[in-house]
């Protein structure tokens, strides 16, 4: 019985041209080979299992290779190529830095690289994983990396380059591996079944490479593994059945429930998906991914974005664009929410389902909070009375104007059809009044005559205004003096003090000095009793102008300038200067804090 070989290593490629996804690694490896132009060092970068170890392996058979082709690539039949691909040449060297991580083991590598290749132009140092070396490590290899002997050429390897010290990818030719995409996964897998004569269905090696996510090895261990588990035939339905992976069917019933708000048959096919052992966790991110595909589907011009199975495709489109894409968008935001907070759930079923139920009633929800257009289409412009320009308003109008205007203030509850009547009234066009014939020369030098009203009752009514309106102010302001100041003062005071405010203190501290009718001075002791009165200035302010019917009252705030006349007494004591004086009163006080060691906080 023939010893069995995974295909990951029976079918590792030996030449660049088989290198599966990697061509623009492989194109300028090659060149670099044709042309004489290798650096010293590489350094290749990407995910797991996409070729950057075999590759590296290539380039060391390659630059060996005693009869290189001309588009760059090793004959494999030399002694040197026959030596690799046995496993026995003494030029090249294979390091595995994960286990391998520490300075000796650089320095015995770097011991090495002295010995000249004994067979052949250059000995190659292979490094994988080159992220697991530690700083000292990467320290002592630096001089060797930057100025290597003219036959060795090293070629690092990682899948995590953010860990490589800056120092490092400075002195390498840096590589990027990309992942492989599923339509060269599956071409290969293709290859390989067809070389092993397995029989495969084309939507099974498609999940294959969907459930790889570009790894080229993982998808040959899985392609191993279910070829063992259906002997020798690859179906769609084993597929899924061992990858554990829910159908797209189940999706598309799951939706069809849901455009019909149907909430039962919903509920049942997820206890029905539960009883298969699917974790809500994989549903909900199923499900996104479902939805996600039909958002794609309803723009053609990102429809190759669409990664399913061919015979779901045309499923898939026709789905998705009979969807609206606000549903959509929608219910891809319920399941993100669901899958985000479903480790933190304790009862994980009920929290699936209750996603389920959200998105069951979600296009009802959608419609009934969609707002409602305004019917703009029979509306029509408002009909405007046209009133004539006056350059001048005769006296009876302003008058009864402003009476229609007192008359609101003084009675607001005026019902609003004589406020319109008598808004009709004050706008309508002037009665006839006498007037004086004048003459009038327009721009082009003609004389016409124009009507002119007399000024005389209009000059009067604003005379009038003009010397009431000081008088009638007068006579309804209080006269500003300490006592009532005072007092009105200590009201505002008592207001502060019911509200807990911080500045009490500071108003009852405050001296009050009259500077004449309409102002007065508030004089405190320090800047913190100005802040405290200066922030309820406004308030103060209006509260004073109302108390004394005065619009003009205006007070300004400072500090008193000889601060070293103020009583000590009638300030009050800090919480320092209060311990004090309580420890003079009562040394037993001090006593207890001394031998307890308490450390007071001021």
């Amino acid at each position: 019985m023939d010893k069995f070989i995974v295909s990951a290593r029976k079918y590792r490629p030996q030449d660049f041209s088989t290198v599966v996804g990697q061509s623009h690694i492989t194109t300028t490896l090659k060149n670099a080979i044709r042309n004489n132009q290798l650096a010293h060092a590489f350094l290749f970068c990407g995910p797991r299992g996409v070729g950057k170890t075999t590759c590296a392996r290539i380039l060391a058979k390659t630059i060996n290779c005693e009869n290189v082709s001309a588009e760059g690539e090793a004959c494999n039949r030399c002694h040197s190529c026959v030596s690799f691909n046995e496993g026995t040449s003494l030029n090249i060297h294979e390091l595995d830095a994960a286990s391998n991580n520490s300075v000796d083991d650089i320095r015995s590598l770097v011991d090495q690289v002295r010995f000249a290749p004994q067979a052949g132009r250059y000995k190659v140092y292979i490094i994988d994983e080159v992220h697991m070396l530690s700083s000292s490590a990467f320290n002592a290899f630096l001089k060797t990396l930057e100025e290597p002997p003219p036959y060795a050429i090293f070629i690092l390897a990682t899948t995590e380059k953010h860990k490589i010290l800056p120092t490092i990818l400075s002195r390498c030719q840096i590589f990027d591996f990309k992942r492989i995409t599923i339509g060269d996964t599956v071409s290969h897998l293709r290859e390989i079944c067809d070389k092993e004569s397995i029989g495969a269905e084309k939507a099974a090696l498609h999940v294959i490479a969907q459930k790889s996510e570009g790894c080229m090895r993982d998808a040959l261990s899985i392609l191993d593994k279910i070829v063992s588990f259906t002997n020798g035939e690859l179906t769609y339905q084993h597929t899924l059945e061992h990858l554990n992976i829910l159908d797209a069917d189940n999706y598309f019933r799951l939706l069809e429930a849901m455009e019909r708000q149907n909430l039962s048959d919903a509920l049942l096919l997820y206890d029905d998906i539960n009883r298969k052992g699917f974790e809500g966790d994989l549903v909900l991110n199923g499900f996104a991914e479902f939805i996600r595909n039909l958002l794609v589907c309803r723009d053609e011009k990102v429809a190759a974005l669409l990664e399913v199975v061919e015979s779901f495709r045309d499923r898939y489109i026709a789905t998705g664009r009979r969807m609206d894409a606000a549903y959509l968008i929608s219910a891809l935001n319920v399941l993100n929410e669901a899958e985000l907070n479903y480790k933190a759930a304790r009862n994980k079923r009920l929290h699936v389902e209750l996603a389920l139920i959200k998105l069951c009633y979600l296009g009802q929800a959608l419609r009934s909070g969609a707002p409602q257009k305004k019917p703009f289409e029979g509306a029509k412009p408002v009909s405007f009375r046209n009133i004539p320009s006056m350059e001048l308003v005769t006296a009876e109008r302003p008058t009864r104007a402003k009476l229609l205007v007192e008359e609101q203030v003084e009675d607001p509850s005026r019902t609003v059809t004589r406020d319109r009547a008598l808004f009709k009234e004050a706008i309508a066009p002037p009665e006839p009044v006498p007037v004086e014939e004048t003459a009038v020369k327009d721009r082009s030098g003609e004389r016409e005559h124009a009507a002119t009203p007399s000024l005389a009752s209009l000059l009067k009514i604003r005379q009038q205004f003009s010397s009431k309106s000081p008088a009638r102010e007068e006579d309804t302001s209080i006269a500003l003096t300490r006592e009532a100041l005072q007092e009105a003062w200590m009201a505002y005071t008592r207001q502060l003090r019911e509200a807990r405010s911080p500045a009490t203190q500071s108003f009852e501290r405050a001296v009050l000095k009259i500077d004449g009718g309409h102002s007065f001075e508030v004089i405190t002791n320090n800047n913190l009793e100005q802040k405290f009165i200066e922030q309820e200035k406004r308030n103060l302010s209006d509260c004073l102008q109302r108390t004394f019917s005065n619009r003009m009252l205006t007070f300004t705030v400072n500090v008193l300038e000889n601060q070293d006349s103020e009583d000590p007494e009638a300030r009050p004591l800090s919480q320092r200067e209060q311990f004090l004086r309580i420890a003079e009163q009562y040394p037993l006080v001090k006593e207890l804090k001394d031998r307890l060691k308490l450390e007071l906080d001021y």
